[in-house]
């Protein structure tokens, strides 16, 4: 197998596929923005490229620089892929937004959710300008986009996918993670996903567990699901595991809040069922007395929480999943 060096990376502009060599897996640094010194910043593209012309997969990780998940994820996939047998292109880009994984941050330098103004603007401020070139450099390129994520700083995730389950193509995408929970969402969200799928991409959010850390079973998960995608596309011959009868679909979901803030214990679990009126969490003041028990408002399951106890007016409780 011809493999190209990190230390070989090849600078590019914009994502090309037809100039990577066929039969190969290359690796990119791909110049997105400078920053106040005039230093590049450069985002990292792998791309196996099959002899045989095809379909192209998108991977991408890390929007949130805390999300770390993800990034073994297309790490190992490329490791594993037998290139000889890849059908079509495979794009991974394990690490989207390089400033913040650098200072171990969740947004942008400008405190700004790069996954809540996409497909961003070529003449806003500096995380528009960053979102755009992500968009319009590197994933209008993809026919299909798998966009990995995890929970956020003081909360926990079950392994859920994000998609729009209208979407014949989407719906059969999520399928094939066999994940703990599917939450229907549909695009024009601001999400990297909802403007891939804007754009005539299907695409679905891969959510894969907690942040700033590598979780072994998630990460093999995610792989796993990939895999069974790149499967069921015909990219590779790979064995598309049966569909899991035990994933939990929601026709939507929301975050719970808090109306005081306090010393917060979330009492459910992740992936439990919840019933309508089920004390789910409880607030107690600084001397430890119970200010606040918060019932569920609706049945539903429960797809993340909060383990930070410190908790302000407004904080978050747990994110209800609500059954189809």
């Amino acid at each position: 197998m011809l493999l190209s060096k990190g230390k070989d990376a090849k600078v590019i502009h914009e994502l090309n596929i037809k100039e990577a060599p066929a039969g190969a897996i290359s690796r990119y640094w791909l110049h997105v923005v400078t920053d106040g010194m005039g230093v590049p910043t450069h985002i990292p593209i792998i791309i196996a490229k099959g002899r045989k012309p095809g379909k192209t997969l998108g991977l991408t990780a890390a929007v949130h620089g805390n999300e770390l998940n993800g990034i073994p994820v297309i790490q190992r996939l490329f490791n594993e892929i037998d290139i000889e047998e890849l059908e079509g292109n495979i794009v991974g880009v394990p690490v989207v937004n390089v400033p913040s994984l650098l200072r171990k941050r969740r947004r942008f330098i400008d405190g700004t959710d790069l996954n809540h103004i996409m497909p961003g603007n070529p003449n806003g401020n500096m995380s528009q300008v960053y979102a755009w070139r992500v968009v319009n450099r590197i994933v209008k390129h993809f026919d299909f986009l798998v966009d990995l994520h995890t929970a956020s700083n003081g909360r926990v995730n079950s392994y859920y996918i994000r998609a729009d389950m209208a979407d014949e193509i989407v719906r059969k995408m999520a399928q094939l993670q066999n994940a703990q929970i599917i939450v229907h969402n549909p695009p024009s969200d601001g999400t990297l996903r909802g403007t891939a799928d804007e754009m005539g991409i299907p695409a679905i959010t891969l959510e894969v567990g907690n942040p700033n850390t590598f979780q072994k079973g998630l990460i093999r998960d995610g792989l796993t699901g990939v895999h069974n995608l790149l499967g069921y596309l015909g990219m590779t011959n790979s064995d598309v595991e049966e569909i899991s009868d035990e994933t939990v679909l929601c026709q939507k979901s929301y975050w719970i809040y808090t109306d005081k803030g306090g010393i917060l214990n979330v009492h459910p679990h992740v992936t439990d069922i919840v019933e309508k009126g089920a004390i789910i969490a409880t607030l107690r003041n600084v001397f430890g007395d119970v200010v606040m028990e918060y019932k569920s408002p609706e049945r539903g399951v429960v797809i993340g929480k909060s383990v930070n106890p410190i908790c302000q007016t407004g904080g978050r409780i747990l994110h209800l999943g609500i059954l189809r």
